[in-house]
Formats: structure tokens, sequence, C-alpha cells
């Protein structure tokens, strides 16, 4: 079945013109992103690039879908699209770890091996969540990001989500990397392998990285998403905000700033060891 080719098709359809054909183009889809085999984005020619079919497979699904009741019992009461339950997790046999504590994986997005989901968290579909990865207490895997192996999204971030427009790239968290406490990252941001997100420190495509180490300013470009080099130690940092009573108040607006790099020998928590020195 071309997926590629038939999902924009029946995504073009009205609601009302989907039909047991779509149905069962959607299970296909569903079962192919959910186990892997197809994702959100992924890295061509040395760029990452969206697929935008996946996308409109994933909206036509909610399309699909009617309410259905997701309910444990009486006290536990939930209600979803019935094409997006929870991930079965009993037909896996990679060794991840779900531990017990009120967290949830949806259905299409996919688990790599040995993955550790520690509670409470959640991972929404479309996501991409590679080996060894873990996803620590109170995070966030929004719809479509890709998520590296063996990263730790520490307790508290916020990887954001992004399902239209169809063409807008996921935030992507590529290999080695360490994502500190409390850390947000937003709006189809790259980091990319063994960077260090200090925690507390919030990345969107509109805001600007200063990086002391090799004195420039980093921005989201028209056509190039914000990207944060390899090897980067990013912390929250602040710069002097402009005009007359900024400058009176001393009033200063939260930044991301690199204060180093890391050599290939320095482990993560290492390098921030070092900078709090």
């Amino acid at each position: 079945m071309d997926l590629e080719k038939l999902i924009p098709l029946h995504f073009s359809r009205k609601r009302e013109e989907l039909d047991e054909e779509s149905r069962q183009l959607f299970e296909t889809f569903i079962a192919r992103l959910d186990g892997g085999e197809i994702r959100a984005a992924e890295r061509r020619n040395e760029q990452w690039q969206v697929n935008h079919w996946v996308k409109q497979g994933i909206l036509l699904g909610f399309r699909l879908g009617e309410i259905a009741d997701f309910s444990i019992d009486k006290t536990f009461q939930f209600r979803d699209k019935h094409t997006y339950p929870l991930k079965n997790l009993t037909t896996l046999s990679n060794s991840v770890r779900l531990v017990p504590g009120g967290s949830s994986v949806r259905r299409g997005a996919y688990l790599g091996n040995n993955v550790t989901l520690m509670p409470p968290m959640y991972i929404n579909t479309g996501a991409y969540v590679d080996d060894d990865t873990m996803v620590d207490s109170h995070a966030l895997v929004g719809s479509c990001a890709q998520i590296g192996k063996r990263v730790h999204l520490s307790a508290g971030s916020q990887i954001g989500g992004v399902l239209e427009p169809v063409g807008a790239l996921p935030v992507i968290i590529e290999d080695d990397v360490l994502v500190g406490g409390n850390c947000g990252i937003y709006e189809g941001a790259i980091v990319e392998s063994r960077a260090v997100i200090g925690a507390g420190t919030i990345l969107t495509g509109s805001t600007p990285i200063y990086d002391l180490a090799s004195g420039r300013i980093l921005r989201k470009a028209a056509n190039a998403p914000l990207v944060v080099p390899r090897n980067a130690v990013v912390v929250p940092g602040t710069r002097p905000a402009r005009g007359a009573f900024a400058m009176e108040h001393h009033i200063h607006i939260a930044c991301p700033v690199i204060v180093k790099y890391r050599d290939d020998s320095t482990a993560a928590t290492t390098a921030l060891e070092e900078l709090l020195r």
C-alpha cells in the first residue's frame, strides 16, 4: 500500500466523504507509525525534513475518530477519539519500562529499545523516542517531536509538539542530549547531538541564543529553524532590555546562553559541574 500517495488523497476529502477504505488506510498507517516504520520527520541529505503526508495521516485519524469512553471506572473517567487510545505496550518486546504512577503514551508514538518512562509523564501521538532514552517525571513529549538515542529528558522538561501546519518542523532532539529539569523547547527548535541544555532554559523559534564561546548570535531564519550546535552547553541567561525606561529600571530579558562546548571525552553532567565551580 503506497501510504505516501494515498494518505494525501483521503486527507483532502471532507469528513462526510471518508469511507471504509479511508478507515482501513488509517489503520495500516497508524500501525506503521506506532511501530516506527514511518516518522513525522527524518534526516535526509544532512538536514531534518518534515514528512507532510505523515502529519496528514495523523490528522486524518482525528477526522475519522468518534468520541469513545475510555474510562477505567466511574471514578476515573476518560473520553477521547476512538482512533487514538493509549499505546498497546503488551505487544512490545523491546524492554520498555513504564513505571506505575499516572503516565500515558498515546497510540501512534514510537518507543525504542530500553526506553524508560518515569511517572507521571506523557508522550503524544506521532512522537518518536529512540533507544535507551529516559523520559523523567512530569516531562512532556509533544506530538511529532523526534527524540534521539540515549537522551535524558529531565523532570519537568517540555518538548513542544506540532501537527498544523503540516509543513512545520517539530522539535528535534538528537542523540546523547541532556535536557535539564524544567526546560522548555518549542517551535521546531533543533538540539544537535551531545548538547547540554541546563535546567530552566527556554528555547523557542523567536528567541536568539547568545554564543559566548564563539562570539555570535544564533537565530531562526526564514527557511531554517533555530539550531543548538553539537556539544553546546546552554544555560539560562539575561540581556539588558532596550530603551530609556528599561535602563532606568535595570530591566533584563531572559535569553539562552552558550557558555562552552563539550569535548568528546566530557560527560554531560561533568560539563555542567565544571561551569558551576
